[in-house]
């Protein structure tokens, strides 16, 4: 049976490698179909804030439960059809924004695209595991996450271009057009992403046949699992933190400009992207968990330096530029540590499974981190909030060492 252990050409490798990162484009493009377009809504619906922002409560409250779902669907019939299920629901939510008339469809636009996004961990994941060579695989877990990257910055210029030349009712559509494209692309490639041979869909033994079957839902009792859980919770909590209050935070702290603030954040993110081809790089020497907890407590004292020391302008940019990179780097180790977790019991039949329910931790992360950093906002406790994101990345150095004790082979 070809497994991801054999050792597949490197075109193949490149071809599957280009597809699901194209894939995760998509989705982190569609996780920003309706932000950008808020504007526009807002005024055409007579929205408040408060309202408009609920729909994304509701589109990551379903993909973080559709997300642990959609891994079994994975492991019964196949990454590849789940993978084109998701898209189909991008396509779809699309269209219905183009079509919506109040609040409601709005809402269920949320809903629609946040059950298309649930499937792309278990499925992107199960297929470069089960496809893409274990040399190659720290690299295509790192174009993975910087092509996420790249469809989180496409889709506001994309989004915002259209709407205010041509309507948000035509940039809706353009939003569908792509997702149908995208759609066509895996459809004409499906054999190139289909399960290797002599896999068997719906396998519960360690190894897709051969092995004694395990229970569907074991890999729930499996520490690892909860530890690559708890890790993704965290460590998305503190990054929706920066994500969605860095620059008040850095206005009130340092008397940044609105637009330096703004820059200040994109730093952040680019340094991030940065520190993710870096990562790829960095995991094939192994030890994942070491160079997770070692990227991540830089980033925590940087943090905490940006929270408690007295920074002229200038010397902010370079600052966040450094917390995105070293959390970056802990990214393409980050997830060769979930495989481990996957994989040391499970062997290949609960990739689904596991990535799907260790990847709802991220969801739930960036659902949760508003609620929980969003009152000290309002408190004016800026410095606390950088502190609680320290916290947060030391606390994800301890369940990252966790997962490695628990997965390591005796």
């Amino acid at each position: 049976m070809a497994t991801a252990q054999s050792a597949e050409p490197p075109a193949r490798d490149f071809e599957v490698i280009s597809l699901i990162g194209f894939a995760h484009a998509v989705s982190h493009f569609f996780h920003l179909l309706l932000p950008p377009l808020f504007p526009w809504l807002m005024n055409d619906f007579g929205l408040s804030f408060s309202a408009i922002g609920m729909t994304m409560t509701i589109f990551f409250v379903v993909s973080a439960i559709g997300q642990a779902l959609a891994g079994f669907l994975v492991d019964r019939y196949g990454a590849a059809r789940v993978l084109a299920g998701g898209i189909a629901c991008f396509a779809a939510a699309a269209l219905l924004l183009a079509l919506a008339d109040g609040y409601a469809m709005l809402a269920l636009v949320g809903g629609v695209a946040g059950l298309g996004n649930s499937v792309f961990h278990p499925a992107d994941f199960t297929v470069l595991n089960r496809h893409v060579s274990s040399p190659r695989l720290p690299h295509a877990f790192s174009i993975h996450g910087l092509s996420g990257n790249l469809g989180w910055a496409l889709a506001p210029v994309f989004l915002t271009a259209l709407a205010a030349a041509f309507g948000w009712r035509l940039a809706a559509l353009a939003a569908a057009g792509l997702a149908l494209f995208a759609l066509a692309l895996l459809f004409s490639r499906r054999q190139t992403l289909a399960d290797p041979p002599g896999w068997v869909a719906g396998a519960t033994s360690g190894l897709g046949g051969g092995e004694p079957a395990m229970s569907t839902f074991a890999f729930l009792r499996a520490p690892g699992v909860w530890l690559c859980f708890l890790f993704f919770l965290l460590i998305t909590t503190a990054f929706g933190a920066i994500q969605n209050f860095a620059t008040p935070i850095l206005q009130n702290l340092h008397g940044l400009s609105l637009a330096a603030g703004a820059t200040a954040l994109s730093a952040y993110l680019a340094g991030g992207a940065g520190g993710i081809l870096a990562g790829g790089f960095l995991a094939r020497k192994g030890e994942h968990e070491k160079l997770i907890a070692a990227a991540l407590l830089v980033a925590a004292l940087l943090a905490l330096l940006v929270a408690g020391v007295p920074l002229a302008a200038p010397a902010v940019l370079p600052l966040m530029a450094a917390i995105g990179f070293c959390t970056g780097i802990a990214g393409p180790s980050r997830d060769l540590l979930v495989r481990r977790a996957a994989t040391s019991r499970f062997g290949q039949a609960a990739y689904g499974r596991v990535y799907g329910f260790v990847y709802s931790g991220l969801d739930s992360g960036l659902a949760l981190a508003p609620l929980v950093f969003g009152g000290l906002m309002d408190g004016r406790r800026f410095a606390a909030v950088l502190v609680g994101v320290a916290a947060l990345q030391g606390l994800a150095v301890l369940t990252a060492l966790g997962v490695g004790a628990t997965t390591r082979a005796p």
